[in-house]
């Protein structure tokens, strides 16, 4: 499975992740930690029966736009909310790429509140932007910065091309 050890890119952020942190990719694909290193990491939880599911073809061209700066989109389906995320990895997979042209990187799905919530969003949520409050709903939004802290979190309703994000993006690859 596509394996990083996530503690050596966020190594000092306020999210306190764990150092033995590992994320286990979509599509099996191991990627290097260092390839994390330095660039600003927008993280959001993804589904393909919402009714924000049209923001994956804005987040695609917001890491278009972005990849060359520093900025890594992570999509981390999730089930959890009206049961919206139902497919398999394959399935999740080839809707992303098939209707949205996704080519940023995919987690496999994962729980983002409750028990069994993971460390990812563990971290993300205890993070002073992430506030310890649960994650309302599907395409929400945590943004780190280069040096691993969680600068800023978004609900659903804000578009990956909104003035607000892009301006908090540009802020976070400083």
């Amino acid at each position: 499975m596509w394996t990083l050890v996530l503690s050596l890119f966020l190594a000092t952020s306020e999210a306190g992740v764990p150092d033995n942190m590992t994320l286990t990719g979509l599509n099996g694909d191991k990627i290097a930690a260092k390839e994390f290193e330095g660039k600003a990491i927008l993280f959001v939880n993804v589904a393909s029966r919402c009714g924000y599911t049209s923001q994956y073809e804005g987040l695609q061209s917001l890491y278009e736009q972005y990849k060359d700066k520093g900025l890594v989109i992570v999509g981390v389906p999730c089930n959890q909310f009206g049961g919206q995320e139902p497919g398999t990895a394959t399935e999740i997979q080839t809707f992303c790429k098939a209707n949205y042209g996704v080519t940023f990187p995919l987690l496999e799905k994962q729980d983002v509140n409750g028990k069994n919530r993971s460390k990812l969003y563990q971290s993300l949520v205890s993070s002073d932007k992430g506030g310890g409050k649960n994650v309302r709903w599907n395409f929400e939004k945590f943004l780190v910065d280069t040096d691993g802290n969680v600068v800023g979190r978004y609900g659903s309703g804000v578009k990956p091309n909104s003035t607000e994000l892009k301006t908090a993006i540009d802020a976070a690859l400083r």
